[in-house]
């Protein structure tokens, strides 16, 4: 996929400045993030899903979390795996929510402990179950995906193996499909190797759009969750910003 090679390129590159800065209004957060640094989380994700829980191609895993940087490891380090995953979001720019498939079973879920409850029923044969943002408290059956990342090192391990032809996600969309798509995307909205995206994570919750098309244009990410629009002008100074998609 086009992200996640441009990702492993630029890891390699050294560079200091961030490709993704994601900001939570609500709760004071600012993560910084290099591409060492997120393809550093993205390794532990694949080797965790791969070497942690036996993994591999044409397995599957749910992701059911908001836009985040962590999210965006999780997808990452699911596709250095080889393994398809599912956006449970709602339907967007002419794009279809894709979702759980009750009919097949997943092997893993990546859930945000405010979501577990309405998607229960609908991951019921997951082998492995992660949590994530979840203030300390871990529901039955969960385990806190920092903790279990813990022993795993951080590098991108087989992205390179990935053939264009492989399911990307469940709905049988592939790496070279969703590639096609986050390019034209990024050039739909003018964006350009050194560009610097204000995204407002509500507005476009689907990874496409704040993580796979500003990637395959090699733009850096400031990521917000409940922006508050009266900070904007001050935010896009400060973090240099020269597009926002809003």
């Amino acid at each position: 996929m086009t992200g996640l090679e441009t990702l492993a390129a630029a890891a390699t590159t050294g560079a200091a400045h961030p490709v993704l800065t994601y900001y939570d209004d609500a709760t004071g957060e600012r993560t910084d993030l290099t591409a060492d640094a997120l393809a550093g989380w993205a390794g532990r994700v694949a080797r965790l899903l791969h070497e942690g829980c036996g993994l591999t191609t044409g397995d599957r895993a749910a992701v059911l979390l908001p836009p985040h940087w962590q999210t965006a490891a999780v997808l990452l380090g699911a596709w250095a795996a080889n393994v398809s995953v599912s956006f449970r979001l709602a339907a967007t720019a002419g794009l279809a929510a894709v979702g759980p498939n009750e009919d097949e079973p997943f092997e893993a879920v990546f859930a945000a402990c405010d979501r577990i409850d309405d998607w229960l029923d609908h991951v019921p044969t997951a082998r492995h179950r992660f949590a994530l943002f979840n203030d300390g408290d871990v529901p039955d059956g969960y385990r806190d995906l920092l903790v279990a990342l813990e022993p795993y090192g951080g590098t991108l391990p087989g992205y390179a193996t990935l053939r264009a032809s492989d399911a990307a996600s469940v709905d049988g969309t592939t790496y070279r499909e969703w590639g096609g798509l986050a390019r034209a995307l990024a050039e739909q909205h003018g964006w350009h190797s050194g560009d610097r995206v204000l995204v407002d994570a509500a507005a476009h919750e689907h990874a496409v759009f704040w993580l796979l098309a500003p990637f395959a244009a090699g733009v850096s990410v400031v990521l917000c969750a409940n922006l508050d629009r009266g900070r904007l002008d001050e935010r896009i100074a400060a973090e240099r910003v020269t597009r926002v998609f809003a």
